[in-house]
């Protein structure tokens, strides 16, 4: 899809409702189908209740899509908060002490993200150097992979820790339950084929629904749904419902439960609250600015006012007992593929979610868990795949080192100690290229009217990940119809993060100018072949 597919850009608010309803509907229903699998397992993964992913998804379609900075964005509970509300839970208590206090964790994250978007924060998340950024999502990827893949082959997790998961995975695979198992290898490698082979049913049926009626499908072969004691290779095994399906409870008014604020005293709590808030704030930002680049009409996202509007959603989501949310990438590039145009597909999503569990909710305590695990370690691969380590060594070795670290960090502590390790070693070895403490917080930058609608921005020094809204707030200032030049002859060394945001405006696909191009490049010695990858200057003896 083109933005030349369509002339005009479509309508907002309940003209856009008017406009648009039929594409929305159905693109609504659609993204219904792939959330609700998603937000049931992302929520049991989480060490919540099912019910608490329902509410999130709900809360995230009907509240925040009317409130929200963006047009196609889907909003709900996403993978990346697992890692966070498990630590959340485990240090504040553990079981339904530690989920009432998390509750209330969530709740004033929703608080303060509300109030950083009001302040313009937004745009704070820019700033973040990226390849810290990718370490972190990498590092959530690979322990939800670690904790999820246990319960994908129908075993109690045999450790916390994701080091002893991985020192595990001997246990794990000797002690599967082969019924289990087979379920959850069977939905893995369903969604590895669906992923792989192009055909026209697997963009036509979502790859969720898919692995659900596969799973539901076998576990009425295996009869999961009795309680039972079976034989295989020599040993017994036990089938209980109320440990290997999803438990929804038959009133659905009793999945409400309110958070426990007297925990904010406790140990832990405010490390809950920032961890929550970063991967909220991060993800979401991210996540809009993607969203951004796939829009065919090329509209922008206030990134603030998205900000507040899911720091809203998951403040009343938490109230309620619900886990908190972001704009979720998978699952808003599906409605845009899907034919969704505006906040309404968003809100749809919400309102067929919040349907089907009023009157169909029974249908969901038949789905096995080990089929929304093999989900969930499918989602955790796709954010820590090979692919994606190559796709960071292809930006020099710097940058690689930096994502390993960030890794590595996380992994042995936790996520909020990992990306404050990269940024600090990213600091460091800017700090030994010779950048002051002044550079690392005020970009140079020059602003001169050249010929006819001609403007030359001249980046000076050093352009790095801390300055970069410095810089940018300068281009602000600059009329879109101007063209633009970026002279970069004067600078030093630019980083990633600051090539990154630079060639994306070199590409002006969203329109930011009438023209943009580089000057001076040629002057920068690059750290590897990518246009996005560190420059320093050429020194000539």
């Amino acid at each position: 899809m083109t933005s030349a597919t369509y002339r005009t850009t479509p309508l907002d608010g309940i003209r856009g409702l008017k406009q648009n309803w039929q594409s929305d509907i159905v693109s609504g229903f659609i993204i219904f189908l792939i959330a609700l699998p998603l937000s049931l397992g992302i929520a049991i993964a989480s060490g919540m209740p099912p019910m608490a992913g329902i509410i999130a998804a709900v809360i995230g379609g009907v509240v925040v899509s009317q409130c929200s900075g963006s047009f196609v964005t889907i909003n709900g509970p996403a993978a990346g908060l697992i890692v966070v509300l498990v630590t959340a839970i485990d240090k504040l208590g553990g079981g339904m002490q530690g989920y009432h206090a998390t509750l209330a964790a969530i709740v004033i994250s929703g608080v303060i993200l509300f109030i950083l978007g009001l302040l313009k924060a937004g745009e704070l998340g820019k700033a973040f150097p990226a390849s810290v950024v990718h370490g972190m999502l990498a590092s959530i990827g690979m322990i939800i992979m670690l904790k999820q893949f246990p319960v994908m082959m129908g075993v109690a997790p045999p450790a916390k820790e994701p080091l002893m998961l991985l020192q595990k995975i001997p246990y794990t695979i000797a002690h599967a339950n082969p019924e289990l198992a087979f379920i959850g290898t069977l939905s893995l490698l369903l969604l590895i084929v669906v992923s792989t082979v192009k055909h026209s049913i697997f963009r036509k049926v979502p790859a969720p629904l898919m692995v659900v009626a596969l799973a539901c499908s076998l576990g009425m072969f295996f009869n999961v749904t009795v309680a039972h004691s079976y034989s295989a290779f020599g040993q017994t095994f036990d089938i209980s419902p109320a440990r290997c399906l999803v438990q929804v409870p038959s009133n659905i008014a009793s999945a409400f439960t309110a958070p426990d604020f007297s925990a904010i005293y406790k140990n832990g709590f405010w490390m809950a609250v920032m961890s929550i808030t970063l991967v909220q704030g991060i993800e979401t930002i991210l996540s809009c600015a993607s969203v951004d680049k796939l829009d065919p009409f090329r509209r922008h996202a206030n990134l603030s006012k998205d900000l507040s509007a899911v720091g809203l959603g998951s403040a009343i989501s938490g109230m309620l007992g619900g886990l908190p949310m972001i704009a979720e990438i998978v699952r808003s590039t599906a409605n845009i593929s899907n034919g969704g145009k505006t906040r309404w597909s968003n809100f749809f999503h919400g309102m067929f979610i919040l349907v089907f569990i009023l009157f169909a909710s029974k249908f969901i305590n038949s789905i096995p868990l080990s089929a929304l695990a093999a989900l969930l370690v499918f989602t955790g691969y796709r954010l820590a795949s090979p692919k994606v380590f190559m796709e960071i060594k292809a930006l020099g070795w710097e940058q690689l080192f930096l994502f390993v670290t960030t890794i590595i960090v996380t992994l042995s502590s936790d996520l909020l100690i990992g990306a404050a390790a990269g940024i600090a070693i990213k600091c460091v070895l800017h700090t030994i290229r010779g950048v002051s403490v002044k550079q690392f917080f005020k970009g140079d930058v020059q602003i001169e009217d050249g010929e006819s609608d001609l403007v030359i921005v001249r980046i000076k020094k050093v352009a790095v990940f801390s300055n970069y809204l410095s810089i940018k707030k300068q281009l602000e200032k600059i009329p879109a119809s101007k063209k633009l030049v970026l002279d970069v002859s004067q600078a030093t060394f630019i980083d990633h993060t600051v090539m990154e945001h630079l060639h994306e405006l070199e590409q002006n696909k969203n329109h930011e100018f009438a023209a943009v191009s580089f000057v001076g490049l040629d002057q920068l010695k690059a750290t590897s072949n990518l246009p996005t990858a560190a420059r320093k200057h050429i020194v000539v003896h």
